[in-house]
């Protein structure tokens, strides 16, 4: 449920488009392949072109020295395919900033209307929509954080505090399966806090979140009272290197993505 008044709102749309500033350098950095990702969409893949085969020698007594096919050929000898298990689809890099604001940031409501709200786990039997569920390969450690600096100035704000962070890597879901993993499994146990976080690609990418935060001192202003459960349950679409931000009076998350950067050195 989202707050009415767009004046009341101002203040905190400034302060976090100050705080997603400067993206644009990051983004840059990134040079040509997040550029050339997002004009061909999410699931842009080389075509290997394939290699003219290497001329054959003259066969003996061939007439000219022309090449030809010799009495004794034998065939040649094929390798035989094996079947390796891999990922449905490319990978991507997640990462989240979740943040609860310290005092209220939009009009007063009646947030008891708001009743919690659950998504599908990815990679269970009950998805709603046919298509492939995706795979959560690994769970990354602090040291391959993006958002340590949003982090920080959300902490030395004032308005906001950082309740988790946290980044991983993972397939994407088909568009309408509506598959999120719990948060548990992506390393963020917050008192209260509880959800899913969902990818899904279609024509484009779209990153989703279905969290409940229940808050035991819910930001002043807002009319709530202790062990109230906000809800937020949004879905919009990502392009890679972009911050996007999921706004709610009473806390909020920054995302990335990004595609998998490959394998990490041993220790990371």
């Amino acid at each position: 449920m989202r707050p009415r008044s767009f004046t009341l709102r101002r203040p905190r749309l400034l302060f976090i488009i100050a705080l997603l500033a400067p993206l644009y350098a990051f983004a840059q950095a990134a040079g040509t392949q997040g550029t050339a990702s997002q004009a061909s969409g999410p699931s842009a893949t080389a075509v290997a072109q394939p290699t003219a085969p290497a001329p054959q020698p003259a066969a003996a007594g061939a007439p000219g020295g022309e090449s030809g096919p010799t009495a004794a050929a034998a065939p040649a000898t094929q390798p035989t395919a094996t079947t390796q298990p891999a990922p449905s689809g490319p990978a991507y890099d997640i990462e989240i900033v979740i943040f609860r604001a310290r005092a209220a940031l939009g009009q007063p409501e009646n947030w008891t209307a708001e009743t919690a709200s659950g998504a599908t786990v990815a990679g269970g039997e009950a998805s709603s929509g046919s298509g492939s569920v995706g795979k959560l390969l690994t769970v990354l450690p602090s040291s391959d954080y993006r958002l340590s600096s949003i982090e920080a100035r959300l902490r030395t704000s004032g308005t906001y505090l950082p309740v988790a962070h946290a980044a991983w890597v993972q397939t994407a879901s088909a568009w309408g399966t509506h598959a999120g993993f719990p948060l548990a499994s992506l390393g963020i146990n917050v008192p209260g806090l509880a959800g899913d976080i969902s990818l899904e690609r279609g024509v484009f990418l779209h990153l989703g979140m279905t969290l409940n935060y229940t808050m035991q001192d819910p930001p002043s202003g807002l009319n709530a009272p202790p062990g109230t459960t906000f809800v937020m349950n949004e879905t919009r679409r990502v392009r890679f290197y972009q911050r996007n931000y999921y706004d709610h009076p009473a806390f909020g998350v920054i995302a990335l993505v990004t595609p998998a950067r490959g394998p990490r050195p041993p220790g990371r």
